[in-house]
């Protein structure tokens, strides 16, 4: 009940601008977010880089209605590509994007969408790198992974996220697994819809491993987006059953969660890669962040005036 909570209230643009004027403690937000510059994100790249773990930068900001703030999002990811080129940073660094960012729930969305994340694959081209286009809600599936469609006849590198929680990704997943697709496998992390998802752990849990043995099996570079150590157990186990050498898959995970662990896996020679956001817009994305880990919750309240 609580995550459903959490869930909800990453969506509540109200409860977000209360949020947003008190004095949260900065400390937890900077826990999950770089900061709010290029020039943050750009020295939390390094950093990382230095420390032998690849990077995908996220600027924050979604549910763009206003054709100006999607193209300010798309000149965000131009500016903070330049700097990875201009940084040397762009052989362990690329970006993630959300189609909402960049229009897609616009009058007519899709293609407004589809106009500017083909934008971002050009100026990620040009600076050495990749683009992976994240997925949001069930009702983006379809549009998104039609613009993934369509922008991979050019830019056949742009990576696509497939989010264990909904049943249909079994099948989704089926369909990307073909030589050179990049596809992210995650759990999810936005409100499911009962007759689409799967609402329990262990049926979450079920789904995330059929997908990972498909794709480890498969002809697609897998990019594993996990914190639990069972699964990521088990997806060391596939890759000795399957013979897939280390550098044809990799860890991911968020900025802030299981540091430790993030470095352990280079450590031990396997390619992890942190997702790390940026930005001002870090309000829905805190919200999930609370809600895979709800007991993350004590230490919000904490920060909030009056609190211990």
């Amino acid at each position: 009940m609580l995550r459903q909570a959490l869930l909800a209230a990453s969506d509540s643009e109200r409860l977000g601008e209360l949020v947003r004027t008190v004095p949260i403690a900065r400390g937890l937000v900077r826990r999950y977010v770089a900061g709010e510059t290029t020039a943050d994100a750009l020295r939390v790249a390094a950093r990382l880089r230095e420390e032998g773990l690849l990077v995908s930068l996220d600027h924050l900001g979604e549910h763009t209605t206003e054709p100006e703030h999607a193209e300010a999002a798309v000149d965000a990811y131009v500016e903070l590509l330049k700097g990875l080129a201009d940084q040397g940073l762009s052989d362990a660094a690329e970006v993630s994007m959300k189609p909402s960012a960049v229009g897609l729930h616009l009058d007519d969305g899709e293609a407004t969408a589809t106009a500017n994340v083909r934008r971002v694959c050009e100026a990620a081209a040009d600076a050495g790198t990749t683009v992976t286009l994240d997925m949001e809600d069930h009702n983006t599936v379809d549009a998104t992974l039609r613009i993934v469609r369509e922008i991979r006849r050019d830019h056949p590198e742009l990576g696509s996220v497939l989010q264990s929680y909904l049943r249909r990704t079994e099948a989704d997943v089926a369909e990307m697994s073909y030589q050179g697709s990049r596809v992210r496998l995650c759990k999810g992390a936005y409100a499911p819809i009962e007759s689409d998802s799967y609402t329990e752990k262990r049926d979450i849990d079920a789904s995330y491993v059929r997908c990972m043995k498909r794709l480890m099996s498969g002809k697609a570079y897998p990019m594993l987006a996990t914190h639990d150590p069972r699964l990521i157990e088990i997806a060391g186990s596939l890759a000795v059953l399957n013979e897939r050498p280390e550098d044809e898959f990799e860890y991911q995970m968020l900025y802030g969660i299981r540091p430790d662990e993030q470095r352990r896996l280079a450590r031990m020679g396997g390619q992890v890669r942190v997702y790390v956001p940026y930005g001002t817009d870090w309000y829905g994305y805190l919200m999930r962040r609370l809600a895979e880990k709800p007991s993350n919750l004590a230490l919000f309240l904490r920060s909030l005036p009056g609190r211990g």
